[in-house]
């Protein structure tokens, strides 16, 4: 069982019990504004999503974590790592991506939460390069990639919605000028 954490969160990895607060999160439509083609999941489409995320870390090695605060155990959401296959221009490609439920943005989590997991995927998982894609519109995941040290690639849509996204990447040498000393 893969555990990461920072002083106020834990990170593990995803489980069938997370379901009740990921179907809770996906079904809230300003949690999922810009998420694909910004429409809500119901439970079975969360569960199915669920399954998925589970059965990433098998194939891949890596995955999605499950958010969690250390100091209540509620489940914020997740962050974590995943092969965006919904474009297929930057593929081969990890991409780093969260989703927290509403009730738990605007305390720092997400960017807290993201540089743990990319610490791990560049020290643990040895990756060269992790790539971020946001909706060109989403502010707030703007802001927690330019914490993280991701810069501005370039601008494209998603073939599927045609939604325009922002691709952003840092590289390992990046990564580890960032964090030396």
């Amino acid at each position: 069982m893969t555990l990461l954490g920072t002083d106020r969160l834990s990170l593990r990895r995803l489980r069938d019990d997370d379901l009740d607060a990921l179907a809770s999160m996906n079904a809230d439509p300003e949690v999922m504004r810009y998420i694909l083609d910004g429409s809500v999941r119901d439970r079975e489409q969360s569960a199915a999503g669920l399954r998925r995320m589970i059965r990433d870390w098998d194939v891949r090695g890596f995955g999605l974590f499950a958010v969690e605060l250390r100091e209540t155990g509620a489940v914020a959401g997740w962050v974590g790592l995943s092969v965006p296959e919904f474009l297929p221009e930057v593929l081969p490609a990890v991409e780093i991506g969260w989703r927290l439920d509403r009730g738990f943005w605007g305390h720092g989590y997400a960017a807290e939460a993201a540089a743990e997991v990319m610490r791990f995927g560049f020290e643990t998982r040895d990756l060269d390069r992790i790539i971020s894609i946001r909706h060109v519109d989403n502010a707030r995941s703007a802001r927690v990639m330019e914490k993280m040290g991701l810069s501005y690639v370039f601008r494209t849509v998603v073939p599927e919605h045609m939604q325009p996204v922002a691709v952003h990447a840092l590289t390992r040498e990046q990564y580890q000028a960032r964090h030396r000393g």
